[in-house]
């Protein structure tokens, strides 16, 4: 990736909870920033193994953003820091301490299934979403 693409968000595209993450991104996201590839996908795949990382595996999802890969709570943070209205205030909890961050994402990473349940497909993107995927 170079400096001047966009921000790529990987996610697990069967995932429930990461659907509705990517909806609600987008609809806080007017301007566009972000683009998606769900982990699933070839274009997922390539960029996973690009930046050494497994959405899948590690149970996290992965924002590529300036040359930069940010998983876990890092990448919800900066993810929520470039969304439209009170929710870019969700950054403030970035002082917590890394940590204990980690600890709480991984607590809903390892139960997103459970949870929030899974799709026997990848997302399908409508016309609205398509633009934004790779």
């Amino acid at each position: 990736m170079s400096k001047s693409d966009q921000p790529v968000i990987i996610f697990d595209g069967v995932c429930n909870l990461c659907e509705f993450s990517v909806r609600f991104i987008v609809k806080h996201d007017r301007r566009a920033r972000f683009k998606f590839a769900s982990a699933q996908s070839e274009k997922g795949k390539a960029l996973q193994r690009m930046c050494g990382v497994d959405t899948l595996n590690d149970g996290t999802v992965i924002l590529l953003r300036n040359d930069q890969v940010y998983v876990h709570s890092d990448a919800a943070l900066q993810i929520a820091k470039n969304l439209d209205g009170v929710w870019r205030f969700l950054y403030v909890f970035r002082f917590l301490p890394k940590p204990i961050r980690d600890y709480l994402y991984s607590i809903i990473s390892k139960n997103r299934y459970r949870w929030f349940g899974k799709k026997n497909e990848c997302l399908l993107p409508d016309d609205v979403l398509c633009k934004r995927f790779l």
